[in-house]
């Protein structure tokens, strides 16, 4: 990441030099200075970036072009990481708003704007209006990709959890089981986000009573989890546990 921040910013230095003040190219360094400063976990960095890239694209571009959309998802994804979920929100919710005048109606960037509304909704337990985001992200992702593309796992997935948290334990289990499928289809079979489902599916069974059922999906979450994952990832010390309460006497 060090080294790529340096290539950005030099070529920062470059376009503000060669390029007449506020061109949208100089937006798009800001904008890579802000990934690399947000992978980096140095938010409030990010923060200034993204920003400074917002600035320059409000001058530089229509008032509703694509690129304000992508920059204000830039901005509510730091606030997301530093659990500023209402300012979070604020800035999805413009995104959106650009994307529905930008976009054709089921275009896919429109359906991770839906989803990205509905974590927000599901981070401040307003779970009647995360489902609603989750089940639109949901219809357009199934007219705009491919059957069985992953995002769709990802939406069934967000749907169950929030099933899971209103305590509708059967609807959980149904969408988590259709996020399964679909992900046994698109991804390989060791795939880290299998063990997901199968860990939140048992987790729908243990607080059903249906232990011995729980157990198995425990189990085949820490199967795939052994292969996937580092020997000390945390996701396998908490398989481990859920494992280690189902067998306690």
């Amino acid at each position: 990441y060090s080294k790529a921040l340096t290539s950005y910013e030099r070529a920062l230095e470059i376009r503000k030099i060669a390029l007449p003040p506020n061109h949208p190219d100089q937006a798009q360094s800001y904008n890579n200075m802000g990934n690399v400063y947000d992978k980096m976990g140095e938010y409030s960095k990010a923060l200034t970036s993204y920003e400074r890239a917002l600035e320059i694209t409000k001058i530089a571009l229509p008032p509703n072009h694509p690129e304000l959309a992508g920059s204000f998802n830039n901005i509510g994804g730091v606030y997301y990481n530093t659990g500023e979920y209402s300012k979070a929100l604020s800035m999805f919710e413009q995104a959106l708003e650009i994307a529905k005048i930008a976009l054709p109606p089921n275009h896919p960037d429109l359906a991770g704007s839906y989803n990205n509304i509905g974590n927000m909704y599901d981070k401040m337990g307003q779970y009647s209006k995360a489902l609603t985001s989750y089940e639109r992200a949901l219809e357009i992702r199934k007219i705009a990709l491919p059957p069985n593309h992953p995002d769709q796992a990802q939406s069934y997935n967000n749907i169950g959890a929030v099933y899971y948290n209103m305590g509708e334990h059967l609807k959980a289990l149904s969408s988590y089981e259709r996020a399964l499928e679909i992900k046994k289809i698109a991804l390989p079979p060791n795939h880290p986000s299998l063990a997901s489902s199968y860990n939140n599916i048992g987790g729908v069974y243990y607080n059903t009573g249906e232990y011995s059922k729980a157990l198995s999906m425990f189990e085949q979450a820490l199967e795939i989890a052994k292969i996937a994952l580092p020997p000390n990832h945390p996701d396998l010390a908490m398989l481990y546990g859920n494992i280690g309460i189902l067998q306690a006497p």
